[in-house]
């Protein structure tokens, strides 16, 4: 639109300008023609006069033109240009240079005063020069002006005015009614509306504008059809959807019933998801398809089966009498589920987890019957393979105060609400500091750091605790990395979890933090706890040993508590670790109740191992580990957890460099 506005103002003032040169053009000729008719009139009078010499009557002729009043200047010259007369005429008023210079600016005649004529040759006298008043000029150029401006700007109103009307009686109101009914068009109805069109309208633009508009809803509207029956039922399977299944659900539980329960079964089948990526589509087509025939092997007039996403399904029961049956249902569904399956060169042994809900009627809704019940199958998947697990009404608030936790630590760990404390450990023999263990400490809103008790365990539950301890590692070797620079060389203990040892990426990443930190390895310690549960026993076992290989030390923490029981002795010798930590509980009744620390103690010379003693507090539990010939140990005898500041104002002084 500024475009269009500005070449159309352009465009006007061009015109203008041309118009206006016309004019002053045609009022030019006017000019000079006017005192051409001046001179012929005095011509010959003064031509006499000058050939008398007589120059008073001259001067009385030069005087008569003073009336005209368009002159501003009447002289009469020799053929030498030389002036001899002057007309006494008023100064004329000054006009600007520029107007001079662009409408050639004065406008003047010379005509030549004869001589009594020769025969053949007349011979002029001299030249009367005539010259017109430019400011007169001036003026007709300034009003010239301002009338074709005035007119031009009258004239784009007045066009202006009739192309608002045009456009308003012909598009706006229209379009306004168009609008107004696009406006109060109801959402059930947005699928097949149809646009109305006037007869003035049919062959224009609007016309071909709602034509079409009719054209794509007349698509669209079947196309919605299709979307309808499409959303409702899985195309692959023609199960019904969460959707679908959700209202089938609303409508069973409404249903008087004989039973005094329903049950509903969320199925998680984890093969399914597994083959995404792995099989072809045609093959996961045939293992999908396979699994639902099994399914519905155990589908009765009582039950019906839905699909929830791709590798989930629910099936509802309204006929069972008591959680047994819903139990046993399962049962049979999660055996027929685990069948063996051959798919062309592939053999498998598809997996399940399955949560169960039970409910009474008009006790609650389907969303919430299927919340409960999808709650228990994460729950089952969770605790591992082919579980079967039934929803406790504590299920969901666990659930929430995790999903709140793991928000709350990974927010803590990008805010910098996590600190490493750092807690001597010492020869006891001297006080020598020997190294020191890593501690994780939370900023509490008050500003203090602590732990919650179950703060640890709570982070492996939610699967917070692998960046939780990715970012303890990364802050010790930075530490580290700080000390090596100031030449202090002592070894840092961190904790590792059992979550971390499952981390296929983890020997990668410690070889990542060496490199990028420019670490001696001997100088990281990564400590397990020894009761901690491991599930891929041998898998963690081939990781700490690929960590050993790296040079990184290995201590065992809480030693006597876990794998030092003889039932997991065995176990314990084939752990590659270079350091045990005796459990502050054999230290706290040292010395009236040594007995389990010389069984410890025993067990830790067996395996021929450095001990460190854990939870040293008196000088009397101190002469009794030199007594068993323990040397190492860590408690607050010598100190607490410190932040790093007043750990190495206090220690590092006195670091073996």
């Amino acid at each position: 639109m500024a475009s269009v506005s500005g070449v159309t103002l352009v465009v006007v003032c061009i015109f203008i300008v041309i118009q206006l040169f016309h004019f002053v053009q045609l009022r030019r000729e006017d000019y000079a023609q006017q005192l051409q008719n001046i001179a012929m009139s005095v011509r010959q009078p003064l031509a006499n006069a000058v050939l008398k010499a007589d120059v008073q009557q001259a001067e009385r002729i030069l005087d008569t033109l003073k009336p005209v009043g368009i002159l501003s200047r009447a002289d009469v010259v020799l053929p030498d240009n030389f002036q001899v007369l002057h007309g006494n005429f008023p100064p004329e008023r000054r006009v600007p240079d520029l107007i001079e210079y662009l409408f050639r600016l004065p406008v003047e005649i010379s005509v030549p005063l004869y001589a009594l004529p020769h025969v053949s040759h007349p011979r002029a006298l001299a030249s009367l020069v005539l010259q017109a008043d430019s400011y007169r000029l001036y003026q007709f150029i300034a009003s010239t002006f301002s009338t074709l401006l005035s007119t031009f700007i009258l004239l784009a109103l007045i066009m202006t005015v009739a192309i608002t009307w045009c456009m308003n009686r012909l598009v706006v109101h229209p379009v306004r009614e168009i609008a107004r009914e696009l406006e109060k068009l109801a959402p059930e109805d947005t699928p097949r509306h149809q646009l109305s069109l006037s007869d003035m309208h049919r062959d224009d633009e609007l016309g071909v504008l709602v034509r079409s508009y009719n054209r794509n809803q007349q698509v669209l509207s079947g196309m919605f059809e299709e979307l309808s029956r499409l959303s409702t039922r899985h195309a692959e399977t023609a199960l019904p959807n969460k959707n679908l299944f959700t209202a089938m659900l609303d409508s069973q539980m409404a249903l008087p019933t004989k039973s005094k329960h329903f049950c509903l079964l969320a199925i998680s089948i984890g093969t399914l998801q597994e083959a995404t990526g792995v099989m072809t589509e045609a093959q996961r087509g045939i293992l999908l398809m396979t699994l639902i025939r099994q399914i519905k092997q155990h589908i009765n007039e009582n039950r019906f089966l839905g699909q929830l996403n791709h590798n989930e399904f629910a099936i509802f029961d309204n006929g069972i009498q008591n959680p047994f049956e819903g139990m046993q249902l399962a049962q049979k569904i999660l055996k027929s589920i685990n069948e063996p399956l051959n798919i062309g060169s592939l053999s498998l042994r598809p997996m399940a987890s399955i949560g169960i809900a039970l409910g009474q009627p008009l006790d609650e809704s389907a969303h919430q019957l299927l919340r409960r019940a999808t709650s228990a199958m994460m729950s089952a998947h969770d605790k591992g393979k082919n579980q079967i697990l039934f929803f406790e009404p504590k299920l969901m608030e666990m659930v929430h105060r995790r999903l709140t936790l793991e928000s709350t630590i990974l927010e803590g760990i990008e805010l910098g609400r996590c600190k490493l404390f750092f807690q001597p450990q010492v020869d006891i023999r001297n006080q020598q500091l020997i190294g020191a263990e890593v501690l994780l400490r939370w900023r509490r809103e008050d500003g203090t750091y602590s732990l919650p008790p179950d703060f640890i365990s709570e982070a492996e539950e939610i699967g917070a605790m692998v960046p939780l301890g990715n970012w303890v590692l990364e802050a010790s070797c930075q530490v580290l990395a700080d000390w090596r620079k100031q030449g202090i060389h002592i070894p840092l203990a961190v904790n590792i979890s059992a979550k971390q040892l499952q981390e296929a990426n983890l020997v990668p990443y410690l070889k990542l933090l060496l490199s990028r930190y420019e670490i001696g390895p001997a100088q990281l310690v990564l400590e397990i706890t020894e009761t901690a549960e491991i599930d891929e026993f041998e898998q963690s076992l081939l990781l700490l040993r690929q960590v050993r290989d790296l040079g990184i030390l290995i201590a065992l923490d809480d030693f006597g508590m876990g794998y030092a029981s003889l039932y997991y002795l065995d176990r314990l010798r084939n752990l590659p670790i270079d350091l045990l930590k005796i459990d502050r509980s054999f230290i706290e009744g040292l010395p009236e109740d040594p007995v389990m620390l010389r069984i410890v103690s025993a067990i830790a010379q067996v395996l021929a191992l450095p001990v460190i003693a854990e939870g040293v507090e008196t000088e009397a539990q101190r002469q009794f580990l030199l007594e068993q010939k323990i040397a190492w140990g860590q408690g607050y005898l010598f100190a607490e957890p410190l932040p790093q500041k007043v750990f190495e104002q206090r220690f590092l002084n006195f670091a073996a460099v």
